[in-house]
């Protein structure tokens, strides 16, 4: 028997392992059953080089679990290792520079692995004891037993074992008896070695007989040796990519499409990604793209590899060429994965051009799933719109389908401002918002539909992309003034005419929660609505942006701001300007006629004093001012209550302003019932 200590020169080589190189325990099982697939992986090449001349045999590598000894155990039938090579790769940790890598490496545990070969320590992170029998592929060798109990210490002593190949035995420690269940072994085989390239078993398949199920004696196989990514596409149907998709994810929708991923220089890369249906949140969507190397799961967070856009992807990405850490969870900072990550973008962006180029029409019917990866392109990644610019698609509000530059040939003409910007109309929602899309169409003008989740937010990029251009949400303004052509036209009433018919449906704006009202009137034509509801594009703009960037979350606290515009053209704006002039003519005249001599007061006052510096204004000429405007304050405050007494009693207004709420969804609950009820009356 040989005893010794493992070579590293401190003792505290365990605990670094337990708590430090690893962060995640469950990997221990990948690390163990890779290395016996590597193994094995091992062997068929001494075959296929003639330098092995036995049969290959049966070289499925087998998981067992033993409960009541606690223990799990990893056998294969690969080369095996001498003594002399368990001494080598086994007792000398990384025997390249053992000396320095724990001062080294101690404040960054996660480089180690590039330059340590430190997979196999990794049961020590869920082991008490770990055993090797091994007995190598060479002619003449002996099997050997290595056993180590976490400490420095090891022994090594003959055994017994009839072929080449390894067993290693873990001795699960007391903090880790969940690894003994049955379940979650195979959820970890499962999650980790689905697609080794060599048959693992755990156990044996069970079957349904005498009302329990029973271990049948054809070994359980958890993996696929040949996933369909290491195939040639050439040789694949479509079936067979939405087959191997329903395998990945059981419970998904049939994807859009797919891109096969096939390159061996630079670097060496494969995989198969997935348009999956993205139904409406984003988060939800995230890390289903599962990265491996080598067919051994690594993990599903790929950020770094493939770019953020595309992250919301499925489907697999396999690549040797890839650098990990001592986990293989996370990536290290590296050119090799930048060249990766653009050669994915340049890939999935050849391959939805070609689409687009070879049937128009099934991309067309793909768009409105397909467009929230391109927008997320768009909006995430800085050059992704030189790329996407010539497949990208805006859909009208009548479902036709056009490029950037069809769509810009379609309004040029009739869309320009008086300024020369091209203004590009839209619409978030087609039922809530037809008066305004209906009002734009009489008018001549086309309207986009912008109803996707990232529709909205890839506005601002493209009008620094697009050349004197400007988005418009259809309801931003009356139809008149959303594309002004020339000057607007002045409206008409005298100031204090505008300011009381102003005065009068202010008053009567409803209070709601997390909205206000200005109320404006302006020049529309006799043929326009009499009122219209109407939100400023910027400050919208700003609010839906905060949803999505948290630096504008103080837009987002702001209320909603609408303007209820008044068309002074209109008759019964008219006709509630002459009656409210009627009606409280008497009371307000004098009211009026005292407020504008107040107000020259003021004018006469300040007009004295502005050029006097604080001190030298007497107490006098203060008190004088400070009077005068309390005057001022007090008949404004009875001027506008005159006026809303008046209005409250003004069927007509309330019945405009119901009418334009309702037309913006805005009328709910009592108040839509008392228009309903007003509504009835005035048909009487």
């Amino acid at each position: 028997m040989q005893k010794g200590n493992i070579g590293v020169t401190t003792e505290n080589i365990f605990p670094v392992i337990k708590k430090f190189l690893y962060s995640d325990q469950e990997i221990f099982l990948r690390e163990m059953v890779s290395n016996a697939v590597d193994a094995t992986q091992k062997l068929k090449t001494l075959a296929e080089k003639g330098e092995y001349k036995e049969e290959l045999g049966d070289l499925t590598v087998r998981v067992n679990l033993d409960t009541e000894k606690g223990t799990i155990t990893i056998s294969d039938h690969g080369i095996g290792m001498t003594e002399e090579e368990i001494d080598k790769y086994i007792n000398q940790i990384a025997f390249s520079g053992v000396t320095e890598f724990l001062e080294k490496y101690k404040d960054n545990a996660n480089n180690i692995i590039g330059h340590f070969g430190l997979g196999f320590y990794s049961s020590f992170m869920v082991s008490k004891k770990v055993e090797i029998i091994t007995k190598s592929w060479k002619e003449g060798s002996k099997a050997v037993k290595w056993s180590c109990d976490g400490s420095p210490a090891y022994e090594i002593d003959d055994a017994e074992r009839a072929d080449h190949g390894s067993d290693i035995i873990l001795y699960i420690d007391d903090d880790n008896k969940d690894f003994l269940e049955k379940n979650k072994l195979e959820g970890l085989l499962n999650k980790y070695c689905k697609f080794l390239p060599i048959p693992v078993a755990f156990g044996k398949k069970t079957e349904w007989k005498d009302g329990k199920q029973v271990d049948t004696d054809e070994d359980n196989i958890i993996n696929n040796v040949e996933p369909l990514w290491t195939k040639t596409p050439s040789t694949l149907k479509d079936e067979d990519y939405k087959s191997f998709y329903r395998t990945l994810y059981p419970m998904q929708d049939e994807p859009l499409f797919w891109i096969h991923l096939n390159v061996d220089y630079p670097f060496n890369l494969t995989g198969i990604l997935y348009f999956p249906k993205v139904k409406n949140s984003l988060e939800l969507q995230k890390n289903k793209i599962q990265l491996y190397c080598n067919q051994v799961f690594v993990t599903d967070q790929v950020e770094g590899i493939v770019p953020e856009f595309l992250t919301l992807l499925h489907g697999v990405i396999d690549s040797p060429d890839i650098p990990l850490n001592v986990s293989r969870s996370y990536l290290q900072s590296d050119r090799e994965v930048k060249k990766i990550s653009t050669y994915i973008t340049k890939k999935v962006s050849d391959r939805l051009k070609a689409i687009f180029n070879e049937d128009r029409k099934a991309f067309e019917e793909k768009w409105d799933n397909l467009k929230i990866f391109i927008n997320y392109g768009i909006l995430t990644e800085e050059n992704f719109y030189d790329r996407a610019k010539d497949f990208s698609l805006f859909k009208d509000s009548e479902g036709k389908y056009f490029t950037f530059d069809e769509y810009k040939t379609l309004i040029e003409t009739t869309q320009k401002d008086k300024d020369g910007n091209l203004i590009y109309l839209y619409a978030t929602n087609l039922n809530e918002q037809y008066s305004y899309i209906k009002a734009a169409q009489d008018k001549g003008y086309s309207v986009l539909l912008f109803d996707g989740q990232l529709d909205v937010p890839c506005i601002q990029t493209l009008e620094q992309k697009f050349e004197k251009s400007r988005f418009t949400r259809v309801d931003a303004d009356t139809v008149d003034h959303l594309i002004q052509k020339d000057d607007a036209p002045k409206c008409t009433l005298a100031d204090n005419e505008r300011d009381n018919l102003t005065a009068v449906f202010q008053s009567q704006m409803p209070k709601l929660e997390k909205a206000e009202f200005l109320v404006e009137v302006n020049s529309l034509g006799e043929e326009q609505r009499p009122v219209v509801i109407t939100q400023n594009e910027w400050m919208r703009r700003m609010k839906e942006m905060s949803r999505y960037q948290s630096g504008m979350s103080f837009y987002g606290q702001m209320p909603d701001s609408f303007n209820l515009v008044l068309n002074s053209d209109h008759r019964l704006i008219k006709e509630v300007l002459n009656e409210a002039q009627s009606a409280l003519s008497a009371d307000l005249n004098p009211i009026e006629s005292e407020l504008k001599g107040q107000e020259a007061r003021m004018a006469a006052l300040n007009q004295k004093t502005e050029k006097k510096k604080p001190e030298e204004i007497t107490q006098e000429e203060k008190d004088d001012k400070t009077k005068t405007q309390s005057t001022i304050d007090d008949l404004k405050k009875k001027k506008e209550q005159l006026i809303s007494d008046y209005a409250q009693k003004n069927t007509i207004v309330h019945q405009l302003i119901d009418l334009a709420l309702l037309q913006n969804g805005m009328l709910k609950g009592e108040s839509l019932d008392k228009f309903l009820k007003r509504s009835f009356d005035l048909i009487k």
